[in-house]
């Protein structure tokens, strides 16, 4: 007789810590399906077990918060009895392993969240990091992330509106592919994933389940190696048209009483659902595996339950209410069964027929899983350090070095990413990609909505706290130079291996910063994600907490973009100099990255976003851009490059005599904004400065095409466009999407 072979716990992703816990629990050896799902529901992508401590510490509460963290996605009042929803999430390891499809399923997985809410999507914005632009896997990355997004978003009928790419060469082997998704719906109207009602039945409707994305969760809970290529059935496939069909038979279904909770199949599939719908309460669910459908033959109990097969939704309905509901989904073309009911055993049960195959306690499946912290170790640079004095001179030709800049990889134009999104369906959109912020239109009312991203940058790995606290800062700025008012916050935390204690120590510092940010600038976080095992030949990607804002604007007309016209003057808020240490001037054309970045003055931070937001919601100012990667020379040149308009700062002489030029130009600093207004607001600007109690200098005219900085750069917008529009496609035409599959 062949004895089986006994269950290894690291099999499923389990420590043996962790077997034991289980059977303690249970009382008894867990069997492989009951394995398999504590092994993908116990996985970091899952259970968050190194960041719930560190999580707790956010602010999640205030006076527009109408559901913080524990739903698919947070929401907002932002009045005439509307919300808005809103959530950010990772595809990293899919997207490193099978570009395309992993950021195809990226855009459904959020889309899902937000309208399992009943929140109709408006908008996507993406926030991606790849390697060096001379690494050999770049081009092939960044053309099939590129074409998923496009693929999906425009297919499904959700306009991209805006977003951000970063190169740096610590993501060489793990590229980042960040989606934000942002809906409305009737605040009174918001559809809960919490089951309720012994006895009410519980449907599965959508796709038909296969073998595409089996144990993704803990996929995307492991470091990534030579063998992850080996690993691509574990990337979903998305089909954006069926999605689309449920979107809208979903929401046919918002304010029907007959549904009592919807959830989607995101990580961990029908384990992950089924588990978090009735983890509350005492409530349990019984399953029966026999009445899913499935598009491949001879699919076992482990499959079925670990399968992340995209566009499926779990909804409990109303005992007596299931075959109208099902008449509905019936009607968009769209499968649903009903698989199980609502008990109140507070058990899991999974069974084939009348066979038990899994009896597991809902509560200690979802939330047993031990949390860890490793052992502290010395805490990374304050926020207070002072850069080292830079070891080169400034360049004899600072027209050249502007023009330089203007082609780097982090500097240079998205156009020839962001013309593949579909940005203006649903039209919605008043400010498109590559004009600034992202504003839409709420329709049926005269309200907008603004949204913004940051992240920590270069300065997160000399200073994660600064790095966190920046993220925050910057996206509440760009929402702030569209005259929106930030009102919530959604994060994704993306760092590396949290098993290594100076990664996770580096995440608390990250994370204390964020938590300071919010306090100060007042945005509470609603909801989120945290991504770790980010890593690549034995080394962590930099600490990248990506942020994204929403910001409501009272009347839509009444917004800016980074657009100037002739005529105009411009004025700068906030310190007219940056530092050149971590400086994007000061790392890639003079190869030195330095010491401490500028510091971040919160309270500064608050009142020079609160000026900037005063003059355009006044409707004195109608162009505006914060001044980040590259400093103030290349934020001028951008907006003459945006606007084809040319600026005359000739006069500009920046904050004394004693300053280094380059300092002057090319630094960076938080806390600063480039206003521009017609020249008879001229008083109304500087008053707005003293009331605020900012610096505030007058940078020259927009007129003319050439731009004059000071007595140190003239160059003509002509040449400065040609450099930044074309600085994508002379990184080996990263873009063209030749290397898409």
């Amino acid at each position: 007789m062949r004895l089986a072979r006994p269950l290894s716990p690291a099999e499923f992703g389990l420590t043996a810590h962790e077997y034991e816990r289980i059977r303690e629990c249970l009382g008894r050896e867990p069997n492989r399906l009951e394995l398999g799902m504590f092994g993908v529901l116990w996985s970091e992508h899952c259970s968050y077990k190194h960041s719930k401590p560190l999580l707790r510490r956010l602010p999640t509460s205030g006076k527009f918060v109408l559901q913080g963290p524990g739903e698919n996605a947070g929401a907002v009042h932002i009045g005439d009895g509307l919300a808005a929803v809103m959530k950010m999430e990772s595809h990293n390891h899919p997207s490193a392993v099978e570009p395309l499809q992993g950021a195809a399923t990226g855009v459904g997985g959020i889309l899902r969240d937000i309208f399992t809410m009943g929140a109709r999507p408006i908008a996507l914005m993406d926030a991606l990091c790849f390697g060096s632009p001379s690494h050999p896997r770049t081009d092939h990355l960044l053309s099939g992330v590129v074409s998923g997004i496009a693929f999906y978003g425009n297919c499904v009928g959700v306009p991209t509106v805006g977003g951000s790419v970063t190169f740096d060469p610590s993501y060489n082997g793990n590229p980042l592919v960040n989606v934000l998704c942002l809906g409305v719906v009737d605040s009174e109207r918001i559809i809960s994933s919490r089951a309720s009602g012994v006895g009410n039945p519980v449907l599965l409707v959508g796709s038909a389940t296969g073998r595409d994305g089996i144990a993704g969760a803990s996929f995307a809970s492991a470091e990534l190696n030579a063998d992850s290529e080996e690993q691509r059935p574990a990337v979903q496939v998305g089909n954006p048209f069926l999605e689309k069909l449920l979107i809208e038979a979903c929401l046919e279904l918002v304010g029907d009483d007959g549904v009592v909770a919807m959830q989607d199949l995101g990580a961990a599939g029908l384990t992950g659902a089924t588990t978090e719908m009735v983890t509350h309460d005492g409530l349990g669910m019984d399953v029966d595996i026999s009445q899913v459908s499935r598009r491949e033959r001879g699919m076992t109990a482990d499959e079925v339950m670990l399968s992340e097969s995209q566009e499926r939704m779990l909804i409990v309905a109303r005992r007596g209410e299931e075959e109208r509901i099902q008449r509905i989904f019936e009607r968009w073309g769209l499968r649903s069964d009903v698989i199980g009911h609502i008990t109140d055993s507070g058990l899991v049960r999974i069974l084939d027929g009348e066979q038990v195959l899994a009896e597991l306690p809902a509560n200690f499946l979802s939330g047993g899983t031990p949390e860890y912290a490793p052992p502290p170790v010395s805490s990374p640079a304050s926020a207070n350090g002072h850069a080292a004095e830079p070891p080169f001179r400034p360049p004899a030709n600072l027209s050249e070095t502007l023009l330089e800049m203007m082609e780097l990889p982090n500097i240079c134009s998205r156009r020839s990413i962001f013309e593949q999104y579909d940005h203006m369906v649903q039209i919605n959109t008043v400010v498109p990609p590559g004009s600034g912020s992202a504003v839409l239109r709420v329709k049926g009312t005269s309200r907008g909505l603004a949204l913004g991203l940051g992240d920590g940058g270069a300065a997160g790995l000399v200073n994660p706290r600064l790095g966190g606290a920046l993220a925050v800062a910057e996206a509440c700025r760009n929402v702030a130079c569209a005259g929106a008012t930030p009102v919530a916050l959604t994060d994704c935390l993306n760092f590396g291996d949290p098993e290594r204690a100076s990664v996770w120590t580096t995440m608390a510092e990250a994370v204390e910063g964020i938590r300071e940010a919010c306090l100060a600038l007042d945005v509470p976080v609603i909801s989120g994600n945290v991504s770790l095992y980010n890593e690549s030949e034995g080394a962590p990607i930099r600490p990248t907490p990506m942020i994204g804002v929403v910001g409501v604007l009272d009347d839509v007309e009444r917004h800016a973009a980074s657009t100037i016209e002739p005529g105009q003057v411009l004025w700068l808020l906030g310190p007219a100099t940056g530092g050149l240490a971590r400086s994007q001037y000061a790392m890639e054309l003079q190869g030195w990255p330095g010491g401490e970045p500028v510091n971040l003055d919160l309270d500064l931070e608050k009142r020079v976003q609160t000026c900037a937001r005063d003059l355009i919601s006044a409707g004195t100012v109608r162009g505006a851009i914060d001044v980040t990667e590259g400093g103030l020379a290349v934020a001028l040149a951008e907006l003459a490059a945006v606007s084809i308009v040319g600026i005359d700062a000739a006069d500009f002489r920046g904050p004394s005599a004693a300053e280094r030029s380059d300092a002057t130009l090319f630094g960076e600093a938080p806390s600063r904004i480039i206003v521009a207004a017609g020249a008879e607001a001229a008083g109304l600007v500087e008053s707005e400065g003293v009331k605020h109690d900012i610096p505030i200098t007058r940078l020259g005219v927009a007129g003319g095409d050439v731009i004059t900085i000071g007595a140190a750069i003239s160059v003509t917008v002509a040449a400065v466009r040609e450099r930044w529009l074309g600085g994508l496609e002379r990184m080996s035409d990263l873009v063209g999407g030749d290397h898409a599959s």
